[in-house]
């Protein structure tokens, strides 16, 4: 059984449906049983739009990254992918092999 590493990569401040698109993903990977997910907020970043997102005082951006990230057996995760594509759009969204231990 092949477990995979799935993260996307998203704005702090994108909705869907009324809430946070990181909170609308963690809620349907948490009731779609994946075995865990974790949000991890980043300090700088940018994406295809090249436009930086900060923590610094000086540039405080209330849109800075964020990643979702989630292990479980890989058919369960590409089985949420449609539904995932809905909620995100075109945003960025990989998935690895990984070995768990």
């Amino acid at each position: 059984m092949q477990s995979a590493l799935l993260r996307i990569y998203l704005k702090q401040n994108v909705t869907y449906h009324g809430k946070s698109v990181h909170e609308a993903i963690l809620e349907l990977l948490r009731d779609s049983g994946i075995s865990g997910a974790t949000l991890l907020r980043g300090i700088e970043g940018y994406g295809a739009d090249g436009k930086i997102h900060t923590l610094k005082i000086l540039n405080l951006s209330n849109d800075l990254p964020v990643v979702v990230e989630a292990v479980d057996e890989e058919e369960k995760i590409r089985a949420l992918v449609p539904k995932l594509r809905e909620i995100i759009g075109e945003e960025l969204m990989t998935m690895q092999a990984v070995e768990i231990l």
